[in-house]
């Protein structure tokens, strides 16, 4: 619904053309209501106003205003707004900032996500290849090629016998515990990363939550799924898409981050990262490419006197397991418990299960850390490649196992690349970034050399 405010005025008749406005936005727009308030002499007031939609069903709330350009009035509508969704958090409530009020040209910052749709959060790079991508060189997904390694499938044959049984998922929370020097009970194993983002929207009561872009899309749409105001800190190719705590706003309560960060493949300082934990806040960082960084120099995986500190791990993108959904959330025993109350019972796979406690036995962990090394050695050809291309900026440095490069034309080239066989992932669905940009996941040499020789034709 929409909320439109005006100024108030003693005189009946300015009041009705703010009324009449209301009824053709209402008409035209598409919206489920649209109601209207002002800010002073006449009733209602922005508050009524806000209840008014909210008793009518309203559960996404855009307030616009209806006056001459005025940052007093702007601000003591904001003041309006936010004191009246503090008291009602199951409601979504967004001032949309007045014409020209983007963050366009300056430095990073809070921006209300109001124009969420403007990117299509749940477009993911599997998009590329699913329908259609048969036969395609796949570089537009992040999972490691090659996997799962043989003796991993084996393990997994193993459990089939045992499907009949309730998966029990003990051991497994033993080996993550073990693996990154937790409590069991600081652990949660979960059907991917992505059901963890699910949970934490659901149990986080947070008044002002904070994702940073360009990053993973899911933890911004769980958290708008489940009715939280989002804000964006926009971090810009500019400064390398590094992250400058300073830019969070102190009064932000949840802050998601990825590191290294999907898509532009920074890796940020722990330190830095670490800044932003303070009591009263949830700082979510999700580490799921972080095994594929040699030495995971940078992971607060085993950090447990950081507050409100929450890690998630996926063990998908090593070990290729995309298909069976596992991974865990690493947290301060009451944060998880909370999470188990909200989880279904059984959400892990008795395969699942057993995929987590081998994964993290030495032998297994030993081989992730020689992958990591080969992906990067992998990454440095891939940079070399890309460099002797004019035109083409490369994101970074880039410690993940994906690059992100800006090209003019990038969607043009990309058609052509699939024409050439191969599927690279748009990056204009991550908020923060325009269409000129695409992102390749790191393939073996002789792979990237075909590659950029397709490319070389996709560019003439």
């Amino acid at each position: 619904m929409v909320l439109l405010v005006g100024a108030g005025s003693p005189e009946a008749a300015d009041n009705a053309e703010v009324a009449r406005i209301a009824r053709l936005l209402w008409e035209g727009g598409g919206y489920a209501g649209v109601e209207a308030a002002f800010l002073t002499t006449a009733a209602p007031d922005v508050p009524a106003g806000l209840e008014r939609c909210a008793r009518l069903g309203g559960r996404r709330i855009v307030v616009l205003t209806c006056f001459p350009a005025d940052a007093g009035a702007e601000e003591q509508t904001s003041r309006l707004v936010e004191d009246w969704a503090g008291a009602r958090l199951e409601v979504e409530v967004r001032h949309a900032p007045p014409a020209g009020g983007e963050n366009h040209g300056r430095p990073a910052g809070p921006v209300p996500a109001d124009h969420a749709d403007d990117h299509d959060l749940r477009h993911h790079g599997d998009a590329e290849v699913r329908d259609g991508g048969v036969g395609l060189t796949d570089l537009a997904v992040n999972v490691r090629a090659g996997t799962p390694p043989p003796w991993l499938k084996r393990r997994l044959a193993a459990t089939l016998d045992g499907l009949a049984g309730y998966p029990d998922d003990r051991a497994a929370h033993r080996a993550v515990a073990a693996r990154h020097g937790r409590r069991v009970d600081e652990v949660l194993l979960t059907a991917g990363a992505a059901e963890a983002f699910v949970l934490l929207a659901r149990t986080t009561r947070a008044r002002h939550a904070v994702v940073v872009h360009p990053q993973f899309t899911e933890p911004e749409a769980a958290l708008r799924d489940a009715g939280h105001p989002v804000h964006r800190v926009l971090l810009r190719a500019e400064d390398g898409f590094r992250l400058d705590p300073a830019a969070v706003p102190d009064d932000a309560d949840l802050v998601v981050v990825g590191n290294p960060t999907n898509p532009t493949s920074v890796l940020h300082p722990a330190a830095d990262l670490a800044r932003l934990a303070r009591p009263g806040r949830t700082l979510v960082v999700d580490e799921a490419f972080m095994d594929a960084v040699p030495g995971e120099p940078e992971s607060l995986a085993a950090r447990r006197d950081l507050p409100g500190l929450v890690v998630l791990r996926s063990l998908t993108k090593t070990w290729g397991l995309a298909g069976l959904r596992v991974g865990y959330v690493l947290g301060d025993r009451e944060r998880v418990a909370a999470l188990r109350r909200a989880q279904p019972l059984w959400a892990v796979s008795t395969p699942g299960l057993a995929a987590a406690e081998a994964c993290c036995a030495p032998a297994a962990l030993a081989e992730a850390a020689e992958a990591a090394r080969r992906v990067a050695a992998h990454r440095d050809h891939l940079l070399r490649r890309l460099a002797k291309f004019d035109g083409i900026e490369v994101a970074g440095p880039a410690q993940g196992p994906f690059v992100l490069l800006r090209l003019p034309e990038a969607a043009c080239v990309r058609d052509r690349l699939r024409d050439l066989g191969f599927a690279v992932r748009r990056a204009d669905t991550f908020p923060g970034l325009s269409p000129d940009w695409l992102r390749l996941a790191v393939r073996d040499p002789a792979t990237t050399d075909r590659f950029a020789t397709a490319l070389s034709k996709a560019l003439s």
